[in-house]
This record gives C-alpha cells, sequence and structure tokens, in this order.
C-alpha cells in the first residue's frame, strides 16, 4: 500500500491561500474543506490541509511560527522538468507569493524557492539520478 503525507500549514486567510493554491496549479478536495480547513491536493498521495493559525494550533503541541518570521518547514516539490521548476514558481510569484533566495543550478539537480502569502516556504526541484554524483564510501 502506497503511504500517503499530509502535510499541515498554518495560514492567515483562507479565501487567500485558496486563490493562491489554485493559481499554481493545485486542486482541492472539497470533501475536506470548510472555512477553517481546505485540502490541497499536490498528488494522488501528497496533500496539503491548509488551516486558519487558530484551526491549526488545536492541533499543534508548541507555540504555532510565524513563517513570514521563522522558518518551520521546507516543502521541496519535485517536478518532471527544469521548465516545470521555473512554471510554478513563476505562477507562485503571479499569485502573491515571493522568491526569497537564487535560483540554484548543479547541474544535474536545479531549484527554485518560494513562499505562498502566509511565507510557508517551497522549494520546486528537479534532477537528473542518472547524473547525480554517487555518494561517497563512509
Amino acid at each position: 500500500m502506497d503511504q500517503t503525507v499530509f502535510i499541515n500549514l498554518p495560514i492567515t486567510d483562507m479565501k487567500k491561500a485558496r486563490a493562491f493554491y489554485s493559481a499554481i496549479g493545485f486542486a482541492f478536495d472539497e470533501h475536506f474543506c470548510d472555512e477553517k480547513t481546505a485540502c490541497v491536493v499536490i498528488s494522488e498521495t501528497i496533500f496539503l490541509m491548509i488551516m486558519t493559525r487558530e484551526k491549526f494550533a488545536g492541533f499543534a503541541t508548541l507555540p504555532v511560527c510565524n513563517p513570514k518570521k521563522e522558518t518551520g518547514v521546507l516543502i521541496a516539490l519535485s517536478r518532471d522538468s527544469r521548465a516545470a521548476v521555473d512554471a510554478i514558481t513563476q505562477a507562485a510569484l503571479d499569485a502573491g507569493g515571493a522568491e526569497p533566495k537564487e535560483p540554484k543550478d548543479m547541474g544535474f539537480m536545479y531549484s527554485r524557492t518560494f513562499t505562498d502569502p502566509d511565507g510557508n516556504v517551497f522549494e520546486p526541484m528537479w534532477m537528473d539520478f542518472d547524473a547525480a554524483p554517487a555518494a561517497p564510501d563512509d
């Protein structure tokens, strides 16, 4: 059985967050959406549960960080090509996200970074696994 991953993220404005995630190409599973929560479908086995900060706090065991001031998680999303990395990043920027650092091109791997309007960090990346350097023997 394939495992399913649910990544929970705090957001401040549900309408704005839904518009952002829709603009970068993701759909929603409306069975799991209400005024405080929305289920963003990344793939058949990966979902973002975006929640108002208050709802998120009900699940958290520690205080909820402010992702505009502190990094709580980096979400790397594989893409099929360099162009796909650029496309999702540009869509994020056009939808109100930000690009806090320069693209990284290591030849066999290419990545960029964008944030959603709340500051949550995404790192779309493409990798040529056949060209990746072998791990050193320990």
